[in-house]
């Protein structure tokens, strides 16, 4: 995985905050934008996204690294409430948990915007946002688990039982089982007869995800498809089926990886999802300046903005961001 940190500001929690960006507004306005982890490409365009945008607008950006730790994360947006930030900005860990990160910015009165995950029960739908969030900005992953399984539904037997994997993402994201969710829904509108034989969580990592289906092709070497959260762990699995001689086929959500572009072409994958990544950062940093710099910005503002699922057929219509 390429390592594009250098290209940002990213800041350890035991750092006063530093800022960059242009000149002074009116009055200096700072956003902090807190990432899960820059390991992750991911957040790297979703952090580029919300500098450049931030930035544009006139205001200082800083950017946090919680190193896949819901501890550190809590001490980043504790750092930033007491640095006096603007405004902030989340990827958050743990959904249930970040609650009362939001409670105590609005204690605050620093208003908090939630970039992809939703804040509050797991299962909620997309469109219930948080009362306390300024924004909450993303797609909506009921809803593309439910177009994938569209897709997916096409590629079952209709004369037996239909075999399914599910890779999952960590465990702790309101991401992940809405995706499932979801997932299940589709098949259940398309009609499909299926059980699922295998759903286990991974750390999004391509290795993990070749690793879950190595496994599950032991136990079941007769699966249909995979459905993978991301396509780091579908690009795995796909590599898996390969290996086992497998016929099963693959569809991902979280995709638009250039290391899977490939696997996409040739039909590894049978169907991935166009992330934007820039665009989501980009809208979070947009509505947070909002609601940082008027007071009178209505709350619980919803920013959807649905990836397009590309096939083989039409794969040179995603242009990669991670």
């Amino acid at each position: 995985m390429r390592n594009r940190t250098g290209f940002l500001t990213v800041l350890g929690l035991s750092t006063a905050l530093m800022s960059v960006g242009p000149g002074a507004y009116a009055k200096d306005v700072t956003l902090a934008f807190v990432v899960t982890n820059f390991q992750n490409v991911a957040e790297v365009s979703q952090a580029d996204g919300f500098k450049a945008e931030g930035e544009k607008l006139g205001a200082k950006v800083v950017l946090m690294d919680s190193k896949g730790s819901v501890e550190k994360q809590s001490n980043a947006i504790d750092d930033a409430i007491a640095q006096k930030v603007d405004g902030i900005a989340a990827i958050v860990l743990d959904s249930a948990v970040a609650k009362t990160w939001v409670d105590k910015a609005n204690a605050a009165g620093i208003p908090f915007t939630a970039v992809l995950v939703q804040v509050g029960e797991p299962t909620a739908k997309w469109t219930d946002v948080y009362p306390g969030l300024a924004s909450l900005v993303g797609r909506d992953d009921f809803q593309t688990g439910e177009d994938l399984a569209g897709f997916a539904a096409k590629q079952l037997p209709t004369d037996r039982t239909a075999k399914i994997g599910i890779v999952e993402g960590m465990a702790g994201y309101s991401t992940v089982v809405n995706l499932t969710n979801g997932f299940k829904a589709g098949l259940e509108k398309a009609g499909a007869k299926y059980e699922i034989v295998s759903s286990q969580p991974t750390d999004w990592t391509q290795a993990k995800g070749q690793e879950v289906c190595q496994n599950a092709l032991v136990a079941n070497p007769d699966i249909d498809v995979f459905y993978a959260h991301a396509e780091t762990m579908a690009v795995g699995c796909a590599d898996a089926i390969s290996d086992a001689g497998s016929k099963a086929k693959v569809v991902t959500a979280a995709g638009g990886l250039a290391a899977g572009m490939p696997y996409v072409k040739s039909g590894q994958i049978t169907a991935s999802v166009c992330e934007l990544w820039r665009e989501y950062g980009a809208a979070g940093a947009d509505t947070l300046y909002k609601a940082a710099t008027d007071a009178k910005t209505p709350k619980g503002a919803l920013v959807s903005i649905p990836p397009p699922i590309y096939t083989a057929e039409n794969a040179d219509s995603c242009k990669p961001q991670w």
